[in-house]
């Protein structure tokens, strides 16, 4: 089927998630995409998932960051291989890569090197910290550079507890969606000027525009940190835990709107002309109380028994799903987020689809990850190699 990006070569020379995510998503937006890898193959497929005791028969987190991809082997410490690639950028609209730029220099995939064979190529890095900096050629994971480093981890978690861990890909996943959004604007920008350009990308940047709020209020000259959930100041913006253990999570930050409603939805119609909390300065003023008295609202009864209530006085809630429950939810079913694609050892399997719907149709997951080379020789005779180029370059 033919998508937004139909007709568009990327080159991805990558490994791990954000890059890699990236590219799955330009592919699942019709672009051809080529995954160059070592000969031992992406760091990421001997990466073993095992969650409560489950292995699955399928690598998923390759097959979500690879999927719809074309794969091709290269040693990019040889001359020779960095020769085919030179000879694969000629045909690219757009190179991906998450080599820090020490290694790029020593690979011969450098910005300045590859516009030698393409000049209007549009050069994409993704690396921890960014091309530019001290730290250029510091290796980073997003558990470090957008998760730590960028303040995330530090104002999340109660005052006197340790910060939490954030879950698996975070950020990898967020940088992924600046990755394909960066490269559609780059090929628009080519479209009208003829130039490529350098896109620059950072899992540290990302977790800054992640946090983007707190950050602006520091540059403000405030100093963001830790609220116990205790005392936050608008406690109709504050979660509270049920009777079987479960969370409710409140977001009504225009208050005033929503107190009457609150106080209906949690039978104490006359707490709304309390005097202590009949007005959002008067709530913030009493906060800890009127949290108090909540916790104890919330408690008298299951999360199941909370739904009617809440729903039917108009209060902007959510309960605290599993993931099991979120993938089950029937919002979440009525949106089709997921894809099936045929996995060529494990038969039909599942993966998490596009996060966008286009209404023209043409995006979404359009087969599995390669399996190792799949396609290094059908990538190249399409370039012109014969097969005893091939042969040549094997040798090389």
């Amino acid at each position: 089927m033919e998508g937004p990006l139909t007709g568009v070569k990327v080159l991805e020379v990558a490994n791990w998630l954000a890059a890699p995510s990236g590219c799955a998503l330009l592919a699942d937006f019709g672009a051809d995409v080529v995954k160059v890898e070592p000969p031992d193959g992406d760091a990421l497929r001997g990466y073993l998932y095992n969650s409560a005791g489950i292995q699955p028969a399928v690598n998923f987190p390759f097959e979500l960051c690879n999927r719809g991809k074309r794969g091709i082997t290269l040693d990019l410490r040889r001359p020779a291989a960095r020769n085919v690639i030179y000879d694969l950028v000629k045909q690219a609209d757009v190179f991906v890569t998450n080599l820090l730029p020490q290694r790029r220099e020593r690979c011969g995939v450098t910005y300045e090197e590859l516009i030698q064979h393409r000049p209007d190529l549009i050069f994409v890095s993704v690396t921890g910290y960014g091309s530019t900096g001290p730290d250029r050629n510091r290796p980073g994971y997003d558990y470090a550079a957008f998760w730590a480093r960028s303040g995330i981890m530090g104002l999340l978690g109660e005052p006197d507890n340790p910060p939490p861990p954030q879950r698996p890909a975070m950020g990898d996943h967020s940088t992924a969606m600046l990755v394909a959004g960066s490269v559609a604007m780059a090929l628009l920008h080519r479209g009208r000027t003829g130039r490529g350009q350098v896109v620059d990308l950072s899992l540290q940047n990302t977790g800054l525009w992640v946090l983007a709020a707190d950050v602006q209020a520091a540059l403000m000259g405030a100093d963001p940190v830790r609220v116990p959930r205790t005392a936050v100041p608008n406690p109709l913006w504050n979660h509270y835990q049920t009777q079987d253990g479960r969370w409710i999570m409140l977001v009504m930050l225009v208050s005033d709107t929503y107190w009457p409603n609150l106080c209906r939805a949690i039978d104490l119609p006359d707490l709304e002309q309390d005097p202590r909390f009949n007005s959002f300065l008067n709530r913030y003023q009493n906060r800890e109380a009127l949290i108090a008295l909540l916790d104890g609202v919330f408690a008298r009864r299951p999360l199941a028994e909370w739904h009617g209530p809440l729903d039917a006085n108009g209060i902007i809630w959510a309960p605290a799903q599993t993931i099991r429950e979120a993938v089950e939810d029937p919002q979440t079913v009525a949106r089709q987020p997921f894809a099936t694609v045929t996995h060529p050892s494990a038969g039909d399997i599942q993966l998490v689809d596009t996060p966008v719907k286009f209404s023209d149709g043409g995006v979404g997951v359009r087969g599995p990850a390669p399996e190792l080379g799949q396609h290094t020789e059908e990538v190249l005779l399409e370039i012109g190699y014969t097969w005893e180029d091939i042969g040549k370059a094997r040798e090389d």
